[in-house]
This record gives structure tokens, C-alpha cells and sequence, in this order.
């Protein structure tokens, strides 16, 4: 259980005590400066402390935001902060110099209001400035001298705090109240306020992300966020709720899996089940701000579980229904092209997100866009962002075939990719923007090259500079390697000598950092050369269960490319060298595939190939990826971006 000190005793008739135990906190009051510092120290070192001027007035879910996110070291409103264990022993030194300041060091710091507007991954609350916050009108205690029962002021803790290096999180609180009154009168306007405002309807509220696709926001939102709050008061978490959304979603491309009409029915309703507790599951985490790392890696990781798992259950649906289709070829297309596209996201933001001097007429025009309120949702459903996409699958397999829906879908997806792979090269050639040594680093680690490419781009480096850019290179291999598949009807030996020229332009365009305007188009360029090459050959063999093999085959790399996405993203760095050499690297595995199709042209040896090298591939990322985000301590970094999946 987390700990609340009290600087002071509270005033008669106050609800704090009962308002911070209602969050989960042993409350304790410190009669003065020394007891808040032995109460301190009597804390267990592993467990989060907060600290509240007994003078508080607010909202319950002020304090909530202030004193129980997980996912920062510090925080803080007016007259409140927290501290989790890796700041413990910079609170207890702000402690004991806050205490020595005379006369209340909140005179002197003019600390007490929260800063505006939210870091990543805050939850923003919409609203008008109140009483605490910067613009505000409302006194600040300690600037006014007056006696206060506080022991320490909380506003000199929290600035003694920053000014050692701590980053104190401070939650945006729109219409929500945090402060530490004056005097009486303010205090009794202080508490109208508080009653004025529903901080359960704001809870509410800020429980739904503040930008998500227009099928989320309108058909699934209005609702789930109540089925959020009905798990939050039965205690569930929202680890539960995504566990049951990918069992939901198994049980779909089950239904799909029997080919039947009733069983393609069932699959629809059941895979937009699923979709409404993959909503829910972060609504309850902002709802009751249950952040965990384990939480961030499966909510990252289920989406793509669950609709390629979907993808296989149609095509197996398609091949034992009335038709007898074979459909894996367009199920496994499908899965190529979506995660290329997410691909192309991540680089392009990995590339740009902390890039300096970073300005674009075309980003400029963007903005001014999304000000005129049809074209916002034009834009976010051109792109069939999850729930666009999940209500065309589920609707389309109720009442066509999977054939049908395969081909919509790769319609769709290849119209989406098109226009935001054309929108972010042309912001990219328009932008003026410096990239950093982070992002080179982070496009190298997405483009998971092996020891081939390493290799050859130690061969390049010696080179004298100049030369044909990253993305040519890049590109110039992948067509090169896609130009001799094709040549070629049947498997043959010319796949693997563009391989090879594949694996030694690969390690060019790598060879120097990446930091060009098209760079990051770099890692996209291999997953689709990589990617493609598994489903061609595939197809092109003819043996039975090699497109089903093709299909594990990918699914197990693309964990492996989502896994590095996600890690990169929590600020972590990629998965450990050793684990990219373990697997081949993209053009290892691009040689090792086609070397395969050239040795088993006929019979079973291809498909047994690609089903052992699939299995090898996802013990050894699967092994590797539960063990680090399980045990590892990673951040709990969650996606609030609302940027389409």
C-alpha cells in the first residue's frame, strides 16, 4: 500500500484524510517538520509516498492524476506531490531543506501551480484554467504569509525536487480543482467550485483518448467507457480485459475457421466484441490509471495477434468451406501489406519526432486542415485505421466470402498506404529539419540488419563518401531481388545470386547514419523485400503448406519487427544485438528463404522448411520478448497518441 503524509492536521470538517484513502493510501499526519521527516523514513523504501498540505482543497481525481499514475517518478498539483522509489531519496532531501527555509519557502519559490499542458503520455483533461493553474487568479498560500497548519510547505518540495533534476510530472486539469486556499473566504470559494464540477463525468471523459478514428469515437466510445468503469468497481484490470479481447478474437477466427455461413456470421459480431474490449482495456487503464510495462507490451503486440490470427481463420474457412477457395495467398498479402504500412509510420515518426529545427509547409497545411471539421474525419478514415478496418472485415465476412473480403481489404489498405506514404515524402522533401543521433540510431535498429549486411557496410564505410543515398541503395536492392523473382517462373538459383546482391546493397545503405530527409524509408524498402519474397516463393512452389507455412513464417518475423518498434518507443533501445544475429537479419533470412526454394523446388521440403525456420524464429524473439518485458522493468509506455493502428 502506498503511503500519504499529511504536512499538518487538517482542518475541522475536511474530507481529505477519507478522499486519499479512498485512493489506496495509509494516511498519516505529521505534527511537525521532524515528524514528517521520521514518518518519511518509516516508509518502506519500495513503495510510493505522497505528500499533501493539509489545506488541500480539490478534486478526488485531481489527486488520483497527482498521486497514483505509475507511470512517472514524481508528480505533483497545488499543495500535493508523489514520489515513486527512484525518487524517494531526492524527496527526502527537498524535505529536509524545505523544512529549514524560514517563513514558508512557497513565498520564495512560487511554486505552487502545475504547468501547463501534457507531456507524452499524459492524460489531458479539457477544460478552462481553475484555481492552482498558470493564468489563474487564485492566491497562492505561502505568497500570502499566512499561518498554515502545513509543517512543510509542499510547494517548496516539489521545487526543491525539480531544481535537483527530478522530472515532476504535473497532470493537465482542465475544469478540475487542486489548491491550497488563503484564508476562509477562498477556501469557501474553492469548495463551490469543487461541487460545481462532475469529476466522475470528467473521469469519464479523459477515459477515452482525444483523437482515435471516427468508428471508435462515434459507434464504440459513447459506450465502452462505461463498461470501463463497471470493470474498474468489480477489480478487474486492464490486463484481464485485453487477455479477454484476444480470447474474443481466437474464438472469431475460430467461427471464421468453419466455413460456414452461421460460423462467418458469428466471426463478424464476435471479432467487433472483441473490438469494444480493445477499447475498453485502455479506457480502464486511463480510467483508474492502471499502467503496468506488462500492460503496454500486450496491448502493443494483441492488435497485430489478433487480426492476423483473423486472417489465417478465414482462409482456413475459405479452404474447408462449400467453395473450397484457397485464399492464403491474398489472407497472407494482406498481412504484408499491413504491416508495411505501420512500417512506414514508425520510421517516418522515429525519424522526425526530435528532430530539430522541424518545419514543413506541407505539416503546415495539415494544421490548418484538421481546422475545418469535416476534412479531420475524411483524413483519419481515408487512412482505415483499426476500427474502420475491423468494421469492414466483420461486416464483409457476415455477408460475403473470404475471397471478397481479402480483396476489399488490400483495396483498401493499398489506397490508405498510398496516401500516407505520398503525404510524409512530401512533408520529408518540404521539411527543414536536423535529424539527431537517436534517430539514425533508432532507423538502423528498424532496418535489423544481420551479419551479411554488417559485413557489407563495413566493406562501404572504407569507401571514400558520396555515392548513391541510403534510400536508393535500399530500393535498388529490393528491385533488384523482386526483378529476378519474377524473371523466373519457377524457384531456381537466380532468387538466391539477387539475394546475395540484395544482402551486399542492403549493407551500403546502412553504412553511414541515417539522417537524410528519405531515410527513413530505409527499413519499409526490407520489410517489403523480405516480406514479399516469403509470399512469392510460396506461391510459386505449388507444394502443399507452403502458403500457410509462408503465412507462420512472416507472422513470427513481423513479432520480431513490432517487438524492436515497441522497445525503441519505450526508450529502451532495440532487442540485444545477439538476438537480430541469432535470426539472420532481414537479408539472412531473404537468403536462407530462397536458397531453400532452389533446394526443394517439388514435394514437401520447401513448406517443412519455412514451418521449421517459422518456429526456430519465434521461439528464439518469443523466449527473448516475454522475457525482457516481463522482468525487465521497461517503462509502462502506452500509445495516447490516437494515431491509427
Amino acid at each position: 500500500m502506498s503511503t500519504a503524509i499529511l504536512t499538518g492536521p487538517p482542518p475541522a470538517g475536511s474530507s481529505l484524510e477519507d478522499d486519499l484513502r479512498s485512493l489506496g493510501f495509509d494516511v498519516r499526519v505529521a505534527a511537525d517538520a521532524a515528524a514528517l521527516r521520521d514518518g518519511l523514513a518509516a516508509v518502506p523504501a519500495a513503495e510510493r509516498v505522497a505528500l499533501v498540505d493539509p489545506g488541500f482543497v480539490g478534486h478526488v481525481h485531481a489527486l488520483r492524476l497527482a498521486l497514483t499514475d505509475p507511470r512517472f517518478p514524481a508528480a505533483a498539483v497545488e499543495g500535493a506531490v508523489s514520489a515513486q522509489p527512484e525518487a524517494r531519496a531526492a524527496l527526502a532531501r527537498a524535505v529536509t531543506e524545505a523544512g529549514g527555509a524560514p517563513g514558508g519557502a512557497d513565498a520564495a519559490s512560487g511554486t505552487g501551480a502545475p504547468a501547463s499542458g501534457s507531456g507524452p503520455g499524459e492524460v489531458p483533461v479539457t477544460g478552462s484554467r481553475t484555481a492552482g493553474e498558470p493564468g489563474s487568479t487564485a492566491p497562492d498560500a505561502g505568497a500570502h504569509g499566512r499561518p498554515s497548519a502545513a509543517t512543510v510547505p509542499v510547494g517548496a518540495v516539489t521545487a526543491r525536487l525539480e531544481a535537483e533534476g527530478v522530472a515532476v510530472h504535473r497532470p493537465e486539469l482542465g475544469v478540475l480543482v487542486a489548491t491550497v486556499p488563503a484564508d476562509d473566504d477562498t477556501r469557501t470559494k474553492a469548495l463551490a467550485e469543487v461541487s460545481a464540477v462532475d469529476d466522475e463525468a470528467v473521469r469519464l471523459r479523459s477515459a477515452v483518448k482525444s483523437r482515435d478514428g471516427f468508428f471508435t469515437t462515434f459507434c464504440i466510445s459513447p459506450y465502452s467507457r462505461y463498461i470501463a468503469r463497471w470493470c474498474a468497481r468489480r477489480g478487474l484490470t486492464p490486463n484481464q480485459v485485453t487477455t479477454a479481447s484476444l480470447l474474443t478474437a481466437l474464438i472469431a477466427a475460430g467461427c471464421a475457421a468453419t466455413g460456414t455461413r452461421p460460423g462467418f456470421v458469428a466471426a463478424g459480431v464476435l471479432l467487433i466484441a472483441s473490438f469494444v474490449l480493445d477499447c475498453t482495456d485502455g479506457q480502464l487503464a486511463r480510467y483508474s490509471l492502471q499502467y503496468s510495462t506488462l500492460g503496454a507490451w500486450l496491448d502493443a503486440t494483441f492488435d497485430r495477434a489478433k487480426e492476423y490470427a483473423y486472417y489465417a481463420g478465414l482462409a482456413i474457412g475459405a479452404a474447408h468451406g462449400g467453395g473450397h477457395d484457397d485464399v492464403w495467398a491474398l489472407a497472407l498479402g494482406a498481412m504484408v501489406l499491413q504491416t508495411c504500412r505501420h512500417v512506414v509510420d514508425f520510421s517516418f515518426n522515429e525519424a522526425n519526432h526530435d528532430a530539430t529545427a522541424n518545419t514543413s509547409p506541407t505539416a503546415a497545411l495539415s494544421d490548418r486542415l484538421d481546422s475545418v471539421g469535416w476534412t479531420v474525419w475524411a483524413r483519419r478514415m481515408i487512412v482505415l485505421p483499426i476500427g474502420e478496418r475491423w468494421a469492414l472485415i466483420a461486416v464483409l465476412t457476415a455477408l460475403t466470402t473470404p475471397r471478397i473480403v481479402f480483396t476489399v481489404l488490400l483495396i483498401g489498405c493499398a489506397l490508405a498506404a498510398c496516401y500516407t506514404t505520398a503525404g510524409r515524402v512530401l512533408r520529408s522533401l518540404t521539411r527543414k529539419a536536423r535529424r539527431t543521433d537517436r534517430a539514425a540510431q533508432a532507423l538502423a535498429d528498424l532496418a535489423d540488419s544481420g551479419p551479411l549486411a554488417e559485413l557489407s557496410a563495413r566493406a562501404a564505410a572504407r569507401r571514400p563518401g558520396g555515392g548513391a543515398t541510403a534510400p536508393v541503395l535500399a530500393f535498388a536492392g529490393t528491385g533488384v531481388l523482386l526483378v529476378l523473382l519474377w524473371w523466373h517462373a519457377a524457384p531456381g538459383w537466380w532468387p538466391v545470386l539477387g539475394a546475395g546482391l540484395y544482402a551486399v546493397l542492403a549493407g551500403a545503405a546502412v553504412a553511414r547514419p541515417l539522417k537524410g530527409p528519405l531515410d527513413w524509408l530505409v527499413p519499409p524498402a526490407f520489410r517489403a523485400a523480405e516480406y514479399v519474397t516469403i509470399l512469392v516463393l510460396a506461391a510459386r512452389s505449388g507444394a502443399p503448406g507452403a502458403l500457410p507455412a509462408a503465412f507462420g513464417l512472416v507472422a513470427a518475423v513481423a513479432y520480431h519487427h513490432y517487438d524492436t518498434v515497441y522497445r525503441i518507443r519505450g526508450g529502451t533501445g532495440a532487442p540485444p544485438h545477439w538476438l537480430v544475429r541469432a535470426v539472420g537479419g532481414h537479408e539472412g533470412r531473404v537468403l536462407a528463404v530462397t536458397t531453400a526454394a532452389a533446394l526443394w523446388q517439388h514435394g514437401q521440403g520447401f513448406a517443412i522448411a519455412l514451418t521449421v525456420l517459422a518456429v526456430a524464429i519465434a521461439l528464439v524473439v518469443l523466449g527473448e520478448s516475454i522475457r525482457f518485458w516481463v522482468s525487465s522493468g521497461a517503462p509502462a509506455v502506452h500509445d495516447e497518441t490516437g494515431e491509427p493502428a
